[in-house]
């Protein structure tokens, strides 16, 4: 049966589609596609299509992708009603805690503001501190926020620390790693279990084979 594949626009795309074509797929179109945002393989029975990250997880819930490849991320603000079915340890980078030095966050007695573009695992984090914060969701450079006085702190993606340190600021504490994961439609993987399975076991071995070059 035919497949459907959502993939995350940019980066994560690029990996991804170089991991399909390590496993032999047919993805050349993927390669050189100008604007275009839908592909067929050329060599299997799947169309590919490119899409924002939260849409991603859209396309997966009402089954026009059967999989999706989408950062953690994302995964973790969103709904889920889906099946994870693969960590591809790519694209990883941390969601971390940050605030100016002198604000000293975790010590601060009464009322924490925090901006962040990542309420949900914000509230989660500070909620297992026990402590009480005012979560300001910023779309923008984050980092601005706490210079300018909006809050105390920031709950932010970090992947080299470079815009923070160039910003005065310093993380405080990690709050979980994250990385691109393969997400499964529910109705999809009952109907096309045999051909998902396929791309899933394709995919584990491409990050096997890179995990044991690693060592």
């Amino acid at each position: 049966m035919a497949l459907s594949i959502a993939l995350t626009k940019g980066r994560l795309e690029k990996n991804t589609v170089a991991m399909l074509e390590t496993c032999g797929y047919g993805i050349d179109c993927l390669k050189d596609k100008g604007r275009a945002l839908v592909f067929q393989d050329s060599i299997k029975d799947i169309r590919y299509f490119l899409v924002k990250s939260n849409d991603c997880i859209t396309y997966v819930e009402h089954g026009v992708a059967d999989i999706g490849v989408v950062g953690k991320d994302t995964l973790i603000e969103g709904s889920k009603d889906y099946y994870e079915m693969l960590d591809l340890e790519m694209g990883k980078c941390k969601f971390i805690v940050a605030s100016l030095p002198e604000n000293e966050l975790f010590s601060k007695v009464g009322h924490i503001k925090i901006g962040t573009k990542y309420p949900t695992v914000a509230n989660s984090y500070f909620l297992s501190k026990g402590m009480d914060v005012e979560i300001i969701k910023i779309d923008g450079s984050v980092e601005l926020a706490p210079i300018l006085g909006l809050c105390d702190g920031i709950v932010d993606i970090m992947e080299t620390g470079t815009t923070l340190k160039e910003n005065g600021l310093v993380v405080l504490d990690t709050v979980c790693d994250i990385s691109a994961r393969v997400i499964v439609n529910k109705a999809s993987f009952k109907l096309k279990r045999d051909e998902i399975m396929q791309v899933i076991n394709d995919l584990k071995g491409v990050v096997e084979k890179n995990a044991s070059g690693n060592q």
